[in-house]
């Protein structure tokens, strides 16, 4: 089991940035690909950015390509996502989870283990 808890959401203006962070405990974390995720109200959860196991890969959804970054520090546990120039349909609760293999992580798919979810808010 990988448990994973999300920190950093909140409330900011468009054009704005914030830093979520996901802290994993459990299974060895260094080992999993780790993927951020968002769903808005009303809408299906739609994959946001992944990241390989080593750091080495990352992939990004065309609606925030250029404006947030994912990372990770496997010495912390921890994976971070930078979101910069933040827009109003940013707003949404943002998930972090975790996958055994990049082949399905970088699709969107193939995770076994979910956070609770940060709410992001983003007012025009």
């Amino acid at each position: 089991q990988v448990q994973l808890v999300e920190s950093g959401g909140g409330l900011v203006q468009a054009g704005g940035s914030l830093r979520l962070s996901c802290a994993a405990s459990g299974r060895t974390f260094s080992r999993y690909a780790m993927g951020w995720f968002r769903q808005a109200p009303g809408k299906e959860r739609d994959f946001v950015a992944a990241i390989s196991w080593s750091a080495g890969s990352t992939y990004y959804a065309d609606s925030v390509k250029g404006r947030f970054t994912i990372s990770r520090d496997n010495a912390k546990n921890t994976v971070y996502l930078q979101m910069n120039s933040l827009k109003p349909e940013d707003t949404a609760v943002y998930y972090c989870a975790a996958a055994a293999g990049w082949d399905k992580a970088y699709r969107g798919f193939g995770y076994d283990y979910w956070g609770q979810g940060t709410q992001v808010t983003v007012s025009s």
